[in-house]
This record gives structure tokens, sequence and C-alpha cells, in this order.
């Protein structure tokens, strides 16, 4: 859910770069609320669904029409950074106006993982989220690497001193045995 309000408070932002994970969560959030909005749409009334013959038509209702409206441009806004993070023009979302085969080219793109590092149009957004801990933007923390407020063993941190008598990493000696 984080990462849908993001692309929202980012909502005319054609600039920078943007995960997989950012675009691939706001779409799907994006089809959830479409989907229930329909449902609404369709139980209020303001949708039509006709059936001739061996087709169906849906048409949106008011909620669904004012729904796709509304993410209409930061749909758009994260699909060219979602671009940017490959090192491409945002120009390339109008390949998916060709018939037939542009729509299947920019969703190969929106699959494809991003350049390593920074690029043209920015610094790369895993590494951001590597420095920043990783956790509050939306990962878990890594096993083995130092949280920012968390004492690890082996790593030393301000603020937290290491307390005697605790093996670190790397202790070699062998415990006691117990005596009976």
């Amino acid at each position: 859910m984080q990462w849908y309000l993001k692309v929202l408070k980012q909502y005319a932002d054609f600039n920078g770069r943007a995960r997989r994970t950012e675009f691939w969560m706001f779409t799907l959030f994006s089809v959830i609320a479409s989907i229930v909005l329909a449902l609404v749409d369709t139980l209020i009334g303001t949708a039509t669904f006709v059936g001739s013959g061996s087709a169906f038509v849906y048409s949106p209702g008011l909620l669904g029409g004012l729904y796709a409206l509304a993410v209409l441009i930061p749909s758009l806004a994260v699909t060219v950074r979602r671009l940017h993070d490959q090192d491409k023009s945002g120009w390339f979302i109008l390949l998916g106006l060709i018939p037939f085969v542009g729509g299947i080219i920019v969703l190969v793109f929106m699959c494809l993982e991003g350049t390593q590092g920074p690029n043209r149009y920015g610094p790369d957004p895993k590494q951001e989220a590597m420095v920043g801990g990783g956790y509050p933007q939306g990962g878990y923390p890594q096993q083995g690497y130092p949280q920012q407020g968390y004492p690890q063993a082996g790593y030393q941190q301000p603020g937290y001193p290491q307390q005697q008598g605790y093996p670190q990493a790397g202790y070699q000696q062998q415990p006691p045995t117990p005596q009976a």
C-alpha cells in the first residue's frame, strides 16, 4: 500500500527513477480498486453491461470513470520513471500506441531490471533503499547487515557500547564445559 501512496504523492513527477516494485504494486492496487469500483458501479446501476450473441460489452460507470481519470497522470508518471530506471527516454511510452505489439513491448520494458548504479535520470533507487536501511521504504531488514538503531554483534554502532563477556563475531574460544 505504501508503494501506491508513494506514486500518488509523486502525482505528476516525471523525473527520476522508479523500481519494478513501485510500478507493479501501484498497478496491482490500481487494478484491485478498479474491480471494486466496477462492482459498486454495477450494483448502483451506473455501469452498463450488455450481452449480444457471443459478445459482452462492459461500460464503466461513474465511479470507475472518475477513478480512471484520477490515476491517469500518476500512471503515466510512474511508467515514465520506470523507463528512466532502464536509462530509456520517457517517450518510449508512445510505443504502446502501436496496434497489437506496442502494449507487449511496453509490458516487457516494465518487467526488465533497471540499470545498476546511477544513470542520466538519477541515482539507483535500489541503492537508495539500501543506504536508508531498506525497511521504511518497504523491504524487510536483511539478515547479517547492520540496521540503523539496532545493535548487532560484530558491528560498532554509535550509542550502543559493546557489552563485555559476550562473544563477538570471530570469537574462537571454546565455551567452558559444565562440571557435574
